[in-house]
């Protein structure tokens, strides 16, 4: 119980209990309310603090809260203490998965997720719409690879800006991880972008409308370039190892765009002839990709500073193509 008052006290002055007792439309729309609120609490208790540290725990107290209730709730079920602020602790649960489905680094166990699914499942809200974000947001499209200006305006409009923030966050989020597997390069640089926003975020360098507005430049950075490889005659793996040969910037002022896109077309051209189902999984399949790649490079002199990481990183792309083009020919 005294678990149970912590988070209940982070609520303090707002009504969740429509998400309890409602309708499931009204269940969702309390829902949506109680993460805004929640996001909001958080900001101005990391406002308070004065180290970063203390403001990264101040981001993480709701959260923190709520699984070490979920722990005691666990231990107490049968008792009727515990049964009677069931559906509190699975809405609390509900607020708390879709926060952490949306942090950067943030992971929830499936255990934990059915736990909070189980306490409102009952009363005919589903599990996609306990948990996603995106939904209790309003916004319906989820693919950030047709994000149009006009969609980027509707986010703009969102009367809840924090629930605004969290959803864009979350596209993004599934949009660099989806392109680490298939651009090193372009995926790192994305996700440094985002960590670095969350980060001056967290530490109150920036309002939340800022960050919408930083984060909104990074969706549409993440959608032009997709049209880059069009516009320079490459195919979208040609692009990626030209990212990662242009990565050193040695090699970009002593050799040339062309030059690399030579080297890019050739990589691709030797893996895809070289590639088999089970490359991945035998080490002598890789050791030949690796000496495949090392011999293309050294033909083409690259990299012209003898710059080691700059090699290992092309073979990090070499890794990545070979794996999408093994589970393809599955």
């Amino acid at each position: 119980m005294e678990k149970y008052e912590v988070v209940r006290g982070m609520f303090h002055g707002h009504d969740y209990s429509l998400g309890i007792s409602g309708q499931p439309q009204q269940r969702l729309v309390a829902l949506a309310d109680a993460i805004d609120w929640i996001l909001k609490w958080q900001e101005q208790e990391a406002a308070k603090a004065t180290s970063l540290d203390d403001k990264k725990r101040a981001h993480r107290r709701f959260s923190d809260a709520v699984l070490e209730l979920s722990k005691a709730y666990a231990l107490a079920s049968a008792s009727d203490k515990a049964r009677a602020v069931r559906d509190e602790v699975g809405f609390f649960q509900a607020v708390r998965a879709a926060l952490v489905k949306t942090t950067a680094t943030g992971k929830m166990s499936d255990r934990a997720k059915s736990f909070a699914v189980e306490q409102l499942l009952n009363q005919a809200v589903a599990n996609a719409e306990i948990v996603d974000i995106l939904k209790a947001a309003g916004i319906k499209s989820p693919d950030i690879s047709i994000l149009s200006d006009e969609f980027l305006a509707d986010i703009q409009k969102l009367e809840k800006k924090n629930l605004a923030l969290e959803a864009l966050k979350k596209l993004l989020n599934g949009e660099i991880k989806s392109r680490s597997r298939s651009n090193v390069v372009e995926a790192r640089s994305f996700s440094q972008r985002l960590e670095e926003a969350v980060s001056r975020y967290h530490a109150n360098a920036i309002s939340t409308v800022e960050m919408i507005q930083e984060l909104i430049a990074l969706a549409k950075d993440i959608k032009a370039s997709a049209a880059r490889g069009e516009e320079q005659g490459l195919s979208p793996e040609e692009v990626a190892f030209y990212d990662a040969l242009a990565e050193n910037e040695s090699a970009v002022e002593a050799m040339g765009s062309e030059q690399l896109r030579v080297i890019a077309h050739e990589l691709v051209e030797q893996m895809r002839g070289s590639a088999t189902v089970d490359w991945q999984h035998k080490a002598t399949a890789r050791a030949r990709m690796r000496i495949l790649v090392k011999r293309i490079l050294k033909k083409y002199g690259y990299p012209p500073d003898l710059e080691q990481e700059a090699v290992q990183t092309v073979l990090a792309q070499a890794e990545v193509m070979l794996r999408e083009v093994a589970t393809t020919a599955r």
